[in-house]
C-alpha cells in the first residue's frame, strides 16, 4: 500500500499490481493500517483509494482464501462486530472517495462499495462474481450494493455475474462521475479538495447522520436528523460569521454555474 497525505488529502494506493490488487492478508492488513492512519491525522480530511493500474482491486486472494489461513476469512463480522466496523475499511469520521481506475471484482467490488462515493475512470469495471466462483459475500454487498442501484439490478448482477462497464456504472447509479483515465485523479483530488474546504465538523456529523439514518426506519431516520440539527443548533450559532459564509456561497455559486 502507497499513501501520499499532502493538501489535507490522503491518497491511498493498492500497489500489488502483478496481481491485479487482489487482498492477500498483508495487503489488507496494510490497507487497514494506512486508513486508520489517515483517519486519525489531524493533517488529513479527507482520504482516496484507488489501485496502481490496470485494476483497482480483483477481489480476495482466492488462493490465500482457499489454502486454510485465517487472515481473510477473520473479516467476517459477527454479532458483536460493531455495525460501522462490518465492512473491509475501519470506520472513521472522514470521507472516503473511492478513484476506481480499472477491475473492481467480488471482494473489490466489495471494497469500492466501502467508500463514501466513486469516480470512475472510463477503464472502470465492475461485477459480482462470488456465485460463479462459489463463494458468499461478507463485506455487506447485499446490504450496499442494492442501496446504490435498486434490489432488482443488483440481483442481476449477482445471478449473472455479467460485467458493468463505467458508463452503465454511471447510469444506475453506482459512481458519481466517469472521467478519461488520465484525469482519474486530478478530478478526484478536485472533488476532495472541494470537500476539505468544508466545515469539516459540519461535514463530519452530516456523514454520520447519514450512517446513523441508514440503519434505521425511513421515519426514524427523519427524527435522526431533527436530533442531530437540535443538538448542533443547540451549541450556538454566530450570526455575522454564517452570513460571511452564506455570501461565500453565493459567489461560489456563481463562479460555478456562471
Amino acid at each position: 500500500v502507497l499513501t501520499d497525505a499532502r493538501d489535507r488529502i490522503a491518497t491511498i494506493t493498492l500497489n500489488r499490481p502483478e496481481a491485479r490488487n487482489a487482498l492477500s492478508g498483508a495487503l489488507l492488513r496494510e490497507l487497514t493500517a494506512a486508513v486508520r492512519d489517515a483517519q486519525a491525522d489531524d493533517d488529513v480530511d479527507v482520504l482516496i483509494l484507488t489501485g496502481a493500474d490496470p485494476a483497482f482491486c480483483a477481489g480476495l486472494d482466492l488462493k490465500e482464501l482457499g489454502s486454510g489461513d485465517g487472515t481473510l476469512t477473520g473479516t467476517r463480522p459477527t454479532t458483536e462486530t460493531p455495525v460501522e466496523r462490518r465492512g473491509p475499511l475501519p470506520p472513521g469520521p472522514k470521507p472516503v472517495i473511492g478513484a476506481v481506475n480499472g477491475a473492481a471484482i467480488t471482494g473489490g467490488f466489495e471494497l469500492a462499495l466501502a467508500c463514501d462515493f466513486l469516480v470512475a475512470s472510463d477503464r472502470a469495471r465492475f461485477a459480482d462474481t462470488h456465485a460463479r466462483v462459489g463463494i458468499q459475500p461478507w463485506w455487506g454487498l447485499t446490504v450496499l450494493l442494492p442501496q446504490a442501484i435498486g434490489l432488482r439490478r443488483a440481483r442481476e448482477m449477482s445471478a449473472t455475474g455479467n460485467f458493468c462497464d463505467a458508463q452503465k456504472a454511471l447510469e444506475w447509479g453506482l459512481v458519481n462521475h466517469v472521467v478519461p483515465h488520465d484525469d482519474l485523479l486530478p478530478f478526484t483530488r478536485g472533488l476532495a479538495a472541494d470537500v476539505a474546504s468544508s466545515d469539516q465538523r459540519a461535514v463530519r456529523r452530516i456523514f454520520q447522520t447519514y450512517a446513523e439514518g441508514s440503519r434505521v426506519t425511513v421515519g426514524d431516520a427523519w427524527l435522526v436528523e431533527s436530533d442531530a440539527a437540535e443538538a448542533w443548533q443547540g451549541r450556538g450559532l454566530d450570526p455575522d460569521e454564517i452570513e460571511r459564509r452564506r455570501r461565500g456561497v453565493v459567489d461560489r455559486g456563481r463562479s460555478q454555474l456562471g
